[in-house]
């Protein structure tokens, strides 16, 4: 199989609206290119709107996309979506958990469907429940559950049947401060097992403390594609703060560098640059052969917040789109003439679904992809 665990080429996808007479067409991805190497956390971040939750769905083989490709792990979503399928997990933006089940019973169901052996899976289900500190509460009805104890046996049904690629859409909207930490412990926890990490949201700080790679997505293109560190720098503002124990040492750093602004209440001196490490050794070399020994030195460097404004022009959060009011992303607008094997990605949101074909949450729904159709059914 390939090293790489996504790629994507020119991937295109676009809705119709059909007001009277008239059809028209709402492009979300215009053509997105992306790679994602085996074993990383990848970030996709944009603002409402920008086609994020499409681009899950495409590449967990639930829509097809209108042109271009994507593969997982070198196989085609829409031609091999059964090979696919096996080796993807997804964890939607609502827990895809059954209330009036225990955690337990939900775990077993999704052991199930998943055609896990039978002597695997309560083996699989108890596993998991250790490894989620989920134990103790295994035999309550889910329902009992905080939004934090939802969000992980979640993630734990995600896991069941091992998968190496797992989608994580915007998991940790709505948690608590502690429960957010939490799921940044387990990511960390998967990436160390190999798993690879697809991982949308908009915590800026969330995307900055878990991922490899970050692309900015914004008006159906990627902006922006780097390290979390070689996006900030592509933001002005870098500066290297330095401080002195003297106003003599303070006077002789300044003029070193006739940009830098100097406070003398303070004793210190800001260097502007790009905050990178050549930039650092320029500082700390030219400190060196004047004979200056800087108090304390700090590296201050644009946040993701300010890289995302300078890319995008407005923040990651909420962004009422035109067309889909109070939906999140206008992927599907009202009317939109889908594709059979497509559905609005906004009004399946209050339901998740992995790559099991398995849906929780909103009314009684069906899936159906080229090779299986399966039926969710009210209990």
């Amino acid at each position: 199989m390939s090293d790489l665990a996504i790629r994507t080429t020119n991937l295109t996808k676009s809705y119709g609206r059909t007001t009277g007479r008239k059809t028209s067409r709402t492009t979300v991805l215009d053509g997105i290119d992306l790679s994602v190497a085996a074993g990383e956390v990848f970030a996709l971040l944009g603002p409402n709107g920008a086609g994020k939750t499409t681009t899950v769905n495409i590449l967990s083989t639930l829509q097809h996309p209108d042109g271009g490709s994507a593969e997982i792990f070198g196989l085609d979503v829409v031609s091999q979506a059964g090979a696919v399928r096996p080796l993807i997990g997804l964890t939607g933006q609502f827990s895809a958990v059954d209330g009036l089940l225990t955690g337990r019973e939900n775990l077993a169901l999704v052991a199930a469907l998943a055609h896990l052996p039978k002597s695997e899976q309560r083996a699989r289900v108890e596993e998991l429940l250790e490894r989620f500190d989920l134990g103790q509460a295994a035999a309550k009805q889910v329902s009992t559950y905080s939004g934090g104890m939802r969000r992980r046996l979640d993630l734990a049904m995600t896991l069941i049947a091992r998968p190496r690629l797992v989608f994580l859409d915007e998991p940790t909207t709505g948690l608590d401060p502690r429960s957010r930490r939490t799921m940044w412990d387990i990511v960390s926890e998967l990436v160390a097992a190999g798993v690879t990490i697809f991982l949308t949201t908009q915590y800026l700080d969330e995307a900055d403390a878990l991922a490899d790679r970050i692309a900015v997505l914004d008006g159906g293109r990627i902006v922006a594609d780097d390290t979390p560190a070689g996006l900030k720098r592509l933001v002005p503002g870098a500066r290297v703060d330095l401080a002195f124990a003297s106003a003599s040492d303070l006077d002789r750093a300044t003029g070193l560098w006739p940009g830098a602004h100097a406070r003398p209440e303070s004793l210190t001196l800001s260097v502007p640059g790009d905050g990178g490490a050549a930039h650092l050794r320029q500082i700390l070399g030219g400190l060196e052969s004047a004979g200056i020994e800087p108090s304390g030195l700090a590296v201050e460097t644009p946040s993701l917040d300010d890289v995302f404004f300078a890319l995008t022009g407005h923040g990651a959060g909420p962004v009422e789109p035109a067309g889909t009011p109070g939906t999140g992303e206008p992927d599907a607008p009202a009317g939109a003439a889908a594709p059979a094997d497509t559905a609005d990605p906004e009004a399946d949101q209050g339901r998740s679904t992995d790559a099991g074909g398995r849906l929780g949450g909103g009314p009684p729904t069906s899936i159906s992809t080229p090779d299986t159709t399966r039926k969710d059914t009210e209990r």
